[in-house]
């Protein structure tokens, strides 16, 4: 479902300059930075890095860009 949704001029201006740099549209650099708050918010305990890592690699596992992690030791 679409909702419009009216912003700040300036804030629109900075959407774009970082939806450039990343090759997104301005509408996926929004739920980008929303799904990132969104994690943030719900674990914070994390470290934004962690998330961006976590976000990366999960994004490479679904090119097949690595392999996942298969522990080999039983748990205690």
């Amino acid at each position: 479902m679409a909702t419009s949704i009216r912003l700040d001029d300036d804030f629109v201006e900075s959407i774009k300059i970082h939806a450039g740099v990343a090759k997104r549209s301005v509408p996926k650099q929004i739920e980008h930075w929303a799904s990132i708050g969104k994690i943030l918010e719900e674990n914070p305990d994390l470290t934004y890095e962690f998330v961006m890592e976590t976000l990366l690699a999960k994004q490479e596992l679904e090119h097949s860009l690595g392999t996942r992690y298969v522990r080999r030791t039983k748990r205690t």
